[in-house]
């Protein structure tokens, strides 16, 4: 991913966001979101440009901060009641265990389909999903009562995520080489898209809504996808050879785009509006999974192959820390503590749960669980809505 354009914009209200949606950028290309209009503002602050949202998409907070949704025990309406828990996926007991945080103990564990990859909360907050991708299926959670519901048919759900606009999710469907858009309460078929690429997986959305980017882990490639038309507008092969992108990230002010890349050892840097030639930047061996902190000051990068968190500081554009785990270890996906406090992270390869201090990479506990934990959830979060996988929240 790569450092993109210079963007400066504002926040209109909601009802102009959503009728001024349909503005094209100066370059007429799907999802740069930039508008020649300005927003109201009080006497004597500078003029900004307006940022034309998906329609029907909540309008942004702060276009100089994506995740200001996101700041601490900032819960919506929606789940401010339900109990704090880490929901663990075990993609080989095909189980979910859940554990208490304040106590950091397994309170339960139930059986799911075969496989199950990732927890991902829907986009309205009110429902888990999680992704049994062997199994064809998606097993609703309540995280009110942490229950399992009847599972939904859905093939081959690798990853799961939902547009901006709450209007469809998007199925991973990484073997079957497909962008599936489903209803996002049925699961119903609306759109299959082929891809031209192997093992679609992760994603995350532009400022705007208007576009997102995929990674392919198989054939080492990303995906331009226009959001409105659901289909593949680019696609970029990644310089590195053997490359296995994963996680993907945009940055708080929305210019710059990260994709973790396993094999690569390092993050790909990436300016997501132009789709140019992505830069890497070395973090450590095997890495996997991307985490903003509370604050949007922070990216926590797991280092699945050797046991570290690598911590890259937005501000100044740099890493500044690293963090092994005491005893080694497998860190992989998972997810920032309501308070900001506790990162949590699943141990791939060992069975294992990971709480990790946000400021200091303490390691503050190691929770034994199934076998294969992978895609955590740590529900509920901070923000209005999500755009799926283990919690991307706006």
């Amino acid at each position: 991913m790569r450092p993109a354009t210079a963007r400066t914009s504002a926040l209109l209200a909601a009802a102009l966001l959503a009728a001024g949606s349909g503005c094209a950028s100066p370059a007429g290309e799907p999802g740069s979101g930039r508008s020649p209009g300005a927003a109201p503002r009080p006497a004597g602050e500078s003029p900004k440009a307006v940022l034309a949202g998906l329609p029907g998409m909540p309008p942004v907070l702060d276009p100089d901060d994506l995740y200001a949704a996101d700041r601490p025990g900032q819960l919506s309406p929606a789940v401010k009641d339900f109990p704090s828990r880490i929901y663990v996926p075990n993609s080989t007991s095909n189980t979910v265990s859940v554990i208490d945080p304040k106590t950091y103990k397994v309170i339960d564990t139930f059986a799911v389909g075969e496989q199950p990859q990732h927890v991902v909360p829907s986009w309205d907050l009110k429902t888990l999903w999680v992704n049994n991708n062997r199994g064809h299926t998606l097993t609703p959670i309540d995280p009110k009562t942490g229950k399992a519901g009847k599972p939904v048919d859905v093939h081959d759900p690798y990853n799961l995520y939902f547009t901006p606009d709450g209007k469809y999710a998007v199925v991973m469907a990484s073997l079957d080489r497909e962008l599936v858009f489903r209803d996002p309460h049925s699961m119903k078929v609306r759109k299959t898209v082929p891809v031209p690429c192997y093992g679609v997986n992760h994603a995350d959305f532009s400022p705007d809504g208007r576009y997102f980017i995929v990674s392919c882990e198989f054939s080492g490639e990303l995906l331009k996808v226009d959001t409105a038309k659901m289909k593949v507008i680019g696609k970029r092969k990644l310089s590195f050879k053997g490359a296995m992108p994963q996680d993907v990230k945009i940055s708080p002010d929305g210019k710059t785009w990260y994709v973790a890349d396993m094999m690569a050892d390092g993050v790909w840097v990436l300016d997501g509006d132009r789709f140019t030639e992505p830069k890497l930047m070395p973090t450590g061996k095997g890495t996997h999974g991307l985490y903003v902190s509370r604050d949007s000051k922070s990216m926590f990068i797991s280092n699945r192959g050797e046991g570290t968190v690598s911590v890259f500081d937005f501000p100044s554009g740099r890493l500044t820390k690293k963090w092994k785990l005491p005893d080694g270890g497998s860190p992989d996906m998972g997810g920032v503590s309501a308070d900001g406090k506790v990162l949590w992270l699943s141990g791939r390869y060992d069975s294992e749960v990971y709480a990790i201090d946000a400021l200091t990479g303490k390691q503050l506990a190691r929770i034994p669980v199934g076998g294969g934990p992978h895609g955590l959830a740590v529900y509920p979060q901070p923000g209005r809505y999500s755009l799926g996988h283990t919690g991307i929240f706006r």
